[in-house]
């Protein structure tokens, strides 16, 4: 027998083994390579959701890091505009230390802004000045118009006239031609030609050659980041010393045994509208229904508010006639006075006439400018014991679709 035939079915059965060795051993490296494949497929699954989540991350971190740099930025604005301010007021307050400084003549004013802010703040601030620094009264010299200077009491011994120095007319004139100049604003953020005018015939008027200037300028940059809403009430409470206002002493027309003081001039927060004005007749006309009213109407053009006409009538009186430019405001503070209330717009006079021990209405149509104010007043009268202070915010009255008309028949 030959050797080939003596291996054929051994040759056969072991390439039988070998296939089916090469089959399993196919199936295993086919296994392995999916498992192989699957992993790498997971791994680049996870890595990519790795790269994910720290790309996430990263972006939240930056995103952090931009509001964070933002809220930095923003509080370091805010801090020098707080450092600004604070070093705004201290100049402010150092000028001020360096006018009361002395013994020359200090020259209160001029005050050539509105009478509401000469009421509420500079009167207040002058008296604080006074007190804080030991000023003797007889070194200030208040300079404002109308009879306006009787209005500071005791705190100052002696006051020019502005109308001794200028007509009502040529006042008029060149305090327009002022604002125009200064922000379109009659407040007085800093010291004008005019105002250097005005100091230099006081200084010749009272014979001084070297004055000191306490000038309202001094105030509104004191004053205006509290006017802005920054600062808190104690900031103006530090700064202020307010009281009782005794009635001037000038002579008066003829006036009833009792009245209501009343006067409406047009401001921003009562404007010169149809609404307006048939509002406000019809409280003059109800209050003179029950008692008589004497109107402080003057007929001074001096500022760019217009006093409101209204309808005659038997127990309406008006002392335009007898009101002279130069005491016509102490004039109108002392009709005030005498009366057992007053009505009117709120600001100027409204502000006085509690200030007097006068129960007062303050009427207005838009209190936009007006809220600090009005809690300003609201706490003074209280904490002096005077008047009894009430706002009428008219344009309530058209939003509940009443009419004053109706409410005074």
């Amino acid at each position: 027998m030959s050797a080939t035939q003596e291996m054929g079915p051994l040759t056969e059965r072991g390439w039988a083994a070998v296939d089916a060795r090469a089959r399993t051993a196919k199936r295993a490296a086919f296994a392995e390579t999916k498992r192989g494949v699957k992993l790498v497929r997971e791994r680049i699954r996870n890595a990519g959701i790795a790269a994910l989540n720290l790309s996430a991350k990263q972006l939240r971190r930056m995103s952090w890091l931009g509001s964070r740099v933002q809220k930095q930025a923003h509080e370091l604005g805010e801090t020098k505009k707080r450092f600004d301010t604070y070093r705004t007021e201290w100049v402010v307050e150092r000028d001020i230390a360096r006018v009361a400084s002395g013994s020359d003549p200090i020259i209160v004013g001029p005050w050539l802004s509105e009478v509401g802010y000469e009421v509420l703040y500079w009167i207040p601030f002058v008296r604080w000045v006074q007190s804080q620094f030991s000023i003797d009264p007889s070194r200030l010299v208040v300079v404002t118009r109308g009879g306006a200077a009787s209005w500071y009491g005791d705190s100052a011994t002696n006051a020019v006239e502005l109308f001794d120095l200028m007509s009502p007319e040529e006042y008029a004139a060149r305090n327009a031609r002022r604002s125009a100049d200064d922000r379109g604003t009659l407040k007085q953020f800093g010291i004008s030609p005019m105002d250097r005018e005005i100091v230099a015939d006081v200084e010749r008027r009272i014979g001084a050659r070297r004055t000191n200037v306490l000038h309202p300028s001094l105030m509104y940059t004191l004053f205006h980041q509290f006017w802005l809403g920054h600062r808190p009430a104690s900031f103006l409470e530090k700064r202020t010393k307010y009281r009782l206002v005794s009635a001037p002493d000038v002579a008066l027309p003829p006036l009833p045994p009792s009245y209501v003081a009343v006067k409406f001039y047009t401001a921003a927060s009562l404007p010169p509208t149809d609404e307006v004005r048939r509002a406000l007749q019809s409280i003059v006309l109800g209050i003179a229904e029950r008692t008589p009213v004497v109107m402080l109407d003057t007929g001074l053009a001096l500022d760019d508010h217009e006093d409101y006409s209204f309808e005659d009538a038997s127990r309406i009186h008006s002392v335009r006639a007898s009101l002279q430019p130069r005491d016509n405001l102490a004039a109108q503070a002392a009709i005030i006075s005498r009366a057992s209330s007053f009505v009117g717009t709120c600001g100027a006079l409204a502000w006085l006439a509690p200030m007097l021990g006068v129960d007062t209405t303050a009427v207005l149509a838009d209190a936009r400018f007006l809220h600090g104010h009005l809690q300003v007043a609201r706490r003074v009268y209280q904490v002096i014991g005077g008047g009894r202070f009430s706002p009428l915010d008219i344009s309530a009255f058209d939003q509940l679709g009443l009419s004053f008309m109706r409410l005074t028949n």
